[in-house]
């Protein structure tokens, strides 16, 4: 009996998808629930499992064709499939299956007692959908490539430097979709919206200490840290309902004021940037909101977050501090009118009260189109994000 592999329903908001990678070839078994093969689309990496067990007969829509919803990838033939090998018989616990695979190099280096101490392993557990094509396309091995991602994984880059063995190798590659939209999206913000930054300066030391007093009361309460995107989320959603037309949008002729208050917060991954929205965030508590944006943040990095996450917003913040950014002009995310930049935290002397001081300072840009936002509005928003900031009791007090 054959059972066919189609693509899922896809969202109202995306028309096709490209098709990835392929994981498996006709002739390979494969078992319930296991990733086939990976679509692109305009936002993210859809996976599609296996939905029996049995063998891959057929692949009707080859690595790079577009496809819509519900139209044939595969066929399998059922049937039932050996249980996979533990790991303990497969490892080779002697190391000597290691030499063999890598030609003997990685027990030589291990066992030769010189004073360079091996590169350490990648955490294979979790791979994203482009390192997992570039693994497989490739044969490489992932445990003979240094890693230098996030908590020891593997990424992309790492694999390209593998591969091109220290060289002056180069490599041209076709853009994602992802990152094709992205460039699209920005050049058009850029066309049409009459972008224009005001800057701020903030005092954090209000928040420092407030973190530094309940961290460890947040985090045993709450299960996560107290960061400081949280207080940036509140004091945006304090000064957007002090200024509602920051937080609307440009519809041909009409002005478009939104009764919610939908975050978007940048994340940065490995196949670009991606935007999840945490939906409400004026009605989520300081704890809500660090649990939503970690849960998003890593969830945009394994490629696992859904469509329905990234669509939407009515006000954006990036933060390109986490790079060491000290100033920037952040481009718009459409349709959106306004976007809040945060930079990197500098102690800088500044005069309190007629005296000089160091405090922890950062500079603050709002990028927003000047077709529907005036400069006054623009101003007087940072200023209260600036003194939501620098006085937290504010945002208790609905100051």
């Amino acid at each position: 009996m054959t059972t066919e592999v189609k693509v899922p329903v896809l969202p109202e908001s995306v028309a096709d998808a490209t098709v990835a990678a392929w994981h498996k070839k006709p002739g390979d078994t494969v078992r319930r629930d296991e990733n086939l093969v990976d679509l692109e689309t305009d936002k993210v990496v859809l996976e599609v499992p296996s939905p029996v067990d049995g063998v891959l007969k057929e692949i009707v829509s080859d690595s790079g064709a577009t496809v819509t919803s519900d139209e044939l990838l595969g066929v399998i033939e059922e049937g039932e499939v050996e249980a996979a090998p533990a790991a303990d018989e497969t490892s080779g616990s002697d190391g000597k299956n290691d030499a063999k695979d890598t030609g003997g190099q990685s027990a030589g280096k291990a066992s030769s007692g010189g004073d360079k101490a091996p590169a350490p392993a990648a955490d294979t557990g979790k791979l994203s959908p482009a390192t997992r094509r570039i693994v497989e396309e490739e044969g490489v091995n992932p445990k003979d490539v240094p890693a230098t991602g996030r908590g020891g994984r593997l990424t992309k880059g790492d694999v390209v430097r593998h591969l091109a063995g220290g060289s002056r190798a180069e490599e041209r590659v076709k853009m994602t979709r992802l990152r094709s939209t992205i460039a699209k999206r920005l050049k058009d913000a850029q066309n049409t919206a009459a972008i224009l930054t005001s800057f701020q300066e903030v005092d954090l030391k209000a928040v420092q200490d407030l973190r530094a007093k309940y961290k460890d009361d947040f985090a045993n309460v709450h299960g996560v840290k107290l960061g400081l995107m949280s207080f940036f989320v509140k004091a945006v959603c304090d000064a957007l309902a002090k200024f509602p037309v920051v937080n609307a949008s440009l519809d041909g002729d009409e002005i478009v004021y939104h009764g919610y208050m939908d975050i978007g917060i940048a994340v940065s991954t490995e196949r670009g940037l991606m935007v999840p929205v945490l939906r409400n965030a004026e009605s989520m508590s300081l704890a809500q909101i660090e649990s939503g944006i970690r849960q998003y943040a890593e969830q945009a990095r394994e490629g696992t977050i859904g469509l329905d996450d990234l669509q939407g917003g009515t006000f954006s913040i990036t933060n390109g501090g986490t790079f060491g950014s000290m100033l920037s002009t952040p481009l718009l995310n459409p349709p959106q009118s306004a976007i809040l930049g945060m930079h990197n935290i500098k102690e800088r002397p500044v005069v309190v009260q007629g005296e000089i001081v160091v405090r922890p300072i950062m500079y603050l840009a709002l990028s927003y189109d000047h077709r529907i936002i005036d400069g006054k509005d623009s101003v007087q928003f940072l200023v209260a994000v600036k003194e939501a900031l620098e006085d937290p009791a504010r945002l208790l007090l609905n100051l």
